[in-house]
């Protein structure tokens, strides 16, 4: 079906008798419409969606050759596959944002922090606004709102992703032409890309022997063995495999509508590591003055099934810490009774993954080893965190190449 356009302020014009007044080639003439001209918008263009849908736009006066090229467009559109209905991008930023959301990963946790992400920074700018007006000058806008706000750079990054995220699906869905956050004039916050530096041995001691004796462990599962602060609040020494010396991490803590919940480890991936002697040593010793306390929680979600598990640490009442109060109850005065200097940055028990991973690959274990013990999905990740502390390969190197081309003088090939 052919669209056209109609010119709302012209009317056919008729005889005395009603009958169209013909022009010399047959066709009819039209004359001022007295009620309507000079009202409201001049040309309506009429045209049909890929469905056979009548679909119409308006122009104000003098404006007949953008209409009849708009007419074109949405022709083209049709025809080419490309049609997006001008009123799809009409609907309510955060309406189609939670609709989004429900398409995101529904682990509670994620959808936890996803919706908090939301309400934080992105609904109080855009809650408002329809999907289709967020151009590139809005979100340059809001890039400089966000920045306004103090926010870290890779904060504002991870913000960013989210609103992009929920744009593609916009596109997608073809509620918009394209993404404003792959405009040319739109860039993404890029934070400074910070080398981890472990904490010296001294460090990690000093944390260890500050440590409640309640809590020693701590430094032992995380120093030793790589586990998150959430699995090492959910271990239990029925994960350890004696006979293999391996721990098998399989749950973490973590808080669901404020709720302490067991939960698999990050991204669900469950993962073996290495036990050492001394840390299995550790852990016994620990065992025969706290005996291990069985604890029920839900699994996943605070609706979820009860799962009962006999925890290593728990506090004085046999209840379970979550990771944030743990932090201000145990963690940080910790510092404090070892005379050491809290830093956010560089202290949190993060600091103790840290240490592992420095001390594994100090000892020559594999970038994709240790990504396994320290249950990175990608191996990638765990190389671009950690290249840095890799040990040099330039006495190796410069050894390979003197198997080739041997020094004649003694001592050019002793450099390190």
């Amino acid at each position: 079906m052919a669209g056209h356009i109609q010119d709302r302020w012209m009317r056919v014009k008729r005889d005395e008798n009603g009958a169209p007044v013909l022009d010399a080639k047959g066709s009819r003439t039209k004359e001022r419409d007295p009620e309507r001209w000079g009202k409201g918008d001049r040309y309506k263009v009429r045209y049909y969606d890929p469905d056979g849908n009548e679909k119409s736009e308006s122009f104000p006066d003098k404006q007949l050759r953008k209409a009849q090229a708009f007419l074109t467009k949405m022709q083209h559109d049709v025809l080419s596959g490309t049609y997006i209905d001008q009123d799809a991008g009409k609907v309510n930023f955060k309406t189609y944002a939670e609709n989004w959301l429900k398409g995101q990963s529904q682990d509670a946790a994620t959808q936890q922090t996803l919706r908090s992400r939301l309400k934080s920074q992105l609904y109080p700018f855009f809650e408002t606004r329809n999907v289709g007006s967020v151009n590139s000058e809005v979100v340059r806008n809001w890039l400089a709102w966000l920045r306004e706000r103090n926010l870290e750079v890779s904060t504002q990054a991870v913000y960013f992703d989210i609103l992009s995220s929920i744009l593609n699906a916009a596109v997608e869905d073809r509620k918009i032409r394209v993404n404003p956050c792959k405009a040319q004039s739109v860039k993404k916050p890029k934070p400074s890309t910070r080398k981890i530096v472990p904490w010296p041995e001294a460090r990690l001691r000093a944390v260890q022997l500050a440590l409640p004796a309640r809590f020693k462990p701590t430094a032992q599962l995380g120093a030793g063995c790589g586990m998150r602060q959430g699995e090492i609040l959910g271990f239990s020494m029925d994960d350890v495999n004696r006979d293999d010396m391996l721990i098998n991490v399989t749950r973490q803590i973590r808080v669901i509508d404020k709720q302490l919940v067991f939960a698999p480890p990050k991204g669900d991936k469950t993962r073996v590591v290495p036990l050492s002697s001394g840390v299995l040593e550790g852990l016994d010793s620990y065992a025969q003055n706290f005996e291990p306390v069985a604890v029920t929680l839900p699994w996943l979600q605070p609706s979820g099934r009860p799962v009962t598990v006999r925890l290593l640490m728990v506090g004085n009442q046999g209840v379970p810490y979550s990771g944030s109060a743990f932090n201000e109850v145990v963690w940080k005065p910790a510092f404090k009774w070892a005379g050491l200097t809290y830093t956010t940055k560089g202290d949190g028990m993060h600091a103790l993954r840290h240490f592992y991973a420095s001390t594994l690959l100090g000892q020559g274990v594999s970038i994709k080893e240790l990504a396994e013990f320290l249950g990175h999905a990608d191996p990638g990740f765990t190389l671009r965190t950690y290249t840095h502390l890799l040990p040099s390969s330039y006495g190796r190197a410069r050894s390979a190449v003197d198997r080739v081309f041997r020094p004649q003088r003694v001592g050019t090939s002793q450099i390190a």
